[in-house]
């Protein structure tokens, strides 16, 4: 298993991190590699990666679909993050990708993108390769 550190900038932001994880991956023997992230307030998904505007609607999307101002029961004092524990539940905390060669096999417009969702805030991407 390898441990990416990923820092973000923004409350609601999505990284592309298609190649950190093709580093941690390159010339492993193995089926398929788990991307996976250990925290209830970010999520991971695959997407375009061609045009960083995707990235962006999927940024305003998400606080669209889950608002801050809506009447949320779970409130912590500072910690006023119930839409971004629902925004991560959408995105999923990992993801699987197959393995060719050693290489992700990613479609042609494919990247993995790491989603903040209650930041700034630094973060842990686990890679692990399944055999």
């Amino acid at each position: 298993m390898q441990k990416l550190t990923i820092e973000t900038e923004r409350h609601t932001q999505l990284l592309d991190i298609t190649g950190r994880v093709r580093e941690a991956v390159r010339g492993a023997s193995g089926a398929a590699v788990l991307v996976y992230v250990p925290h209830t307030t970010a999520g991971l998904t695959i997407n375009e990666h061609a045009d960083p505007l995707v990235a962006r609607d999927f940024e305003m999307a998400l606080e669209r679909i889950a608002p801050e101002g809506w009447g949320w029961r779970h409130i912590e004092e500072g910690e006023e993050n119930a839409p971004s524990h629902i925004r991560a539940a959408l995105m999923g905390p990992q993801v699987v990708i197959p393995l060719e060669d050693g290489e992700l096999a990613l479609g042609t417009w494919q990247g993995v993108f790491f989603c903040e969702l209650d930041g700034p805030r630094t973060r842990s991407v686990l890679v692990t390769v399944l055999a």
